[in-house]
């Protein structure tokens, strides 16, 4: 069995490693004092832009042996729509895993773009669909929709994209999306469409990836805990007639040794200020059941980097280091290759892997960790 992997793009910039705060690359990262100066040392542009850094860590997942990317989207990052099709030019294989929630796009205007985009790579754009955590985050694009609504929403708005998809006339009336004789134009009825990748760990969630996902995508959860939800997503879907994969989103840090590895991970929380390590410790908001199971497996004290150690090498202190999903997997190269191993005999069929700094470690885990998953295949290999 082929599996796929996914390395991430830091739309967003990112530190040089996981324990040091400066310098930043890119020019988003909070604090960077050579924001819009970014280039040689003391803040004189140098011509090397953002996009020429991201372009490279596309080069070095390409020729690494992963598939594609994500692309991230929140509120400090580009739009990842638009760096896809900047970064289309810079790469041949590369595929590019576009994050949007449904409601802030016309169904009908992303089938047209999707198609496009399409139809410019050869076929190398995905969806990574979000419904949104709710709370403050979710306010913050305008969306004041509850939690089980935006479910509804998300799962119309793939009715439409896969109904005008095929070219029309194509007719809807739901709660939130009404098309009347709608369709793409030929040639761009005539691209493939594109994978789905669909997050969410409620009922709402599930129910709607099970109508419309390839890929059921799931941050990094306790072994057993991911079995169950697997479980629940493929017996969902079988229900519909349909079958769907799973995918693992996990940040890592992999090294010669383990003991490497450990270090690395005590050097970035020694490094992480009392401010920070009491956000950790308190209560999030929004309504996301994927964030409230992250949280679930949080300690009550924190006086060391190794309370955070939930399983043989498993941190789940991540999201201390540059925010996002809380568990990572740790170790020495064979170790890290055993667990993603451990996650494919769970029912894992793709990962999207992210480390910091992302140029580096994409050579690093591709070059030394990817080889020895059983199951994986390079992208460039695939595409001979």
């Amino acid at each position: 069995m082929a599996i796929d992997f996914f390395w991430r793009i830091p739309t967003h910039g990112e530190p040089s490693s996981h324990r040091a705060r400066t310098p930043f690359r890119g020019d988003w990262f909070p604090g960077n004092d050579n924001l819009r100066q970014a280039g040689l040392g003391g803040g004189g542009a140098d011509g090397f832009t953002y996009i020429d850094y991201l372009a490279e860590i596309a080069r070095a997942a390409e020729i690494s042996g992963f598939q594609g990317g994500l692309i991230p989207s929140f509120p400090m990052t580009d739009e990842p729509w638009a760096i896809s099709a900047l970064l289309a030019r810079e790469t041949r294989t590369f595929r590019f895993m576009i994050p949007f929630q449904p409601g802030f796009l016309n169904p009908v205007v992303a089938a047209r773009m999707t198609a496009s985009l399409q139809r410019a790579t050869g076929g190398r754009a995905l969806y990574n669909v979000i419904t949104g955590g709710g709370g403050p985050a979710q306010l913050w694009w305008g969306d004041a929709a509850g939690h089980d609504d935006r479910y509804t929403r998300t799962t119309e708005f793939l009715d439409v994209v896969r109904g005008v998809w095929r070219g029309g006339p194509f007719s809807y009336q739901g709660k939130f999306y009404q098309v009347e004789d709608a369709g793409l134009a030929t040639p761009l009825a005539e691209q493939d469409f594109p994978e789905i990748y669909f997050s969410g760990s409620s009922d709402a969630a599930l129910g709607s990836a099970s109508k419309h996902a390839d890929y059921y995508l799931t941050w990094l959860e306790p072994f057993e805990q991911l079995r169950e939800k697997f479980a629940r997503v493929h017996e969902k879907t079988a229900l519909l007639g349909r079958k769907i994969k799973c995918a693992v989103r996990v940040d890592i840090v992999a090294r010669a040794t383990e003991e490497e590895a450990w270090d690395e991970v005590r050097k970035g929380f020694d490094a992480v200020d009392a401010a920070t390590l009491r956000q950790f410790l308190s209560a999030d908001g929004g309504d996301s059941v994927g964030a409230a199971r992250q949280r679930g497996n949080r300690p009550t004290t924190l006086n060391s980097y190794k309370d955070l150690i939930t399983a043989p090498n498993i941190w789940s202190g991540f999201n201390l280091l540059r925010g996002g999903q809380t568990q990572g997997i740790v170790g020495s190269y064979q170790q890290v290759a055993e667990r993603l191993d451990e996650l494919v005999q769970l029912g894992a069929d793709a990962f999207i892997l992210a480390s910091t700094p992302h140029l580096e470690e994409a050579y690093r885990v591709g070059e030394e960790v990817l080889p020895l998953v059983r199951g994986h295949t390079s992208a460039l290999l695939r595409a001979a």
